[in-house]
């Protein structure tokens, strides 16, 4: 795995769980946030091939 997979997963990790947190406080507006950035990784990787499990 090269540098770049192993970044974007960890990133993408890191967000959902933020994610999880952010729901389990009730914090809507982080909830988006975190949301819209998971979006983002998670389009990033396809574009470039690298499969994502969902967890989230």
């Amino acid at each position: 795995m090269d540098a770049f997979t192993a970044g974007l997963l960890q990133r993408i990790r890191a967000t959902e769980s933020d994610l999880s947190r952010a729901r389990d406080e009730g914090d809507d507006f982080l909830v988006d946030v975190e949301q819209g950035e998971l979006d983002d990784l998670r389009r990033l990787a396809a574009e470039h091939g690298v499969e994502v499990a969902t967890s989230v």
